[in-house]
């Protein structure tokens, strides 16, 4: 794995510019607070989407036998930037030891429920031998 952060780019503590490993990319579908059963897990409560964000990432990582430095790209989605700083701390929890992956970081109108606050997506690097399964 190899991170690039290139001279002349903005540097971030809570992302690299470029994270390079090998294997085959799996783009899975954006994660939610959403529970097992579908319902959301703290309306009105960043910090807990958040928590309960991060517990859904690591539920498709576990099924793709990933971890966390697996993933090489993020995308989040959020109904209110106000809610970076919050964002970074739950991040910075979860990839906590591992070197960050890419970042993007979007500012929307609403997201499926209007009770969700983010929904981050994910590009997580699986060997070869996993994606022909």
């Amino acid at each position: 794995m190899t991170v690039i952060n290139p001279k002349g780019l903005k540097q971030q503590s809570y992302y690299n510019h470029v994270k390079l490993r090998s294997g085959v990319p799996v783009h899975a579908t954006g994660q939610v607070s959403w529970d097992e059963g579908g319902e959301v897990v703290g309306a009105g409560d960043i910090d807990a989407q958040i928590a309960q964000t991060y517990a859904n990432i690591g539920h498709l990582l576990a099924a793709l036998k990933a971890t966390p430095d697996d993933i090489v790209k993020t995308v989040t989605y959020v109904t209110d930037p106000g809610f970076a700083p919050a964002i970074h701390r739950g991040r910075l929890k979860f990839f906590d030891g591992v070197e960050l992956p890419a970042s993007t970081f979007i500012h929307v109108a609403g997201l499926a429920d209007p009770r969700l606050m983010l929904e981050i997506d994910v590009v997580v690097m699986v060997s070869a031998a996993l994606a022909d399964i």
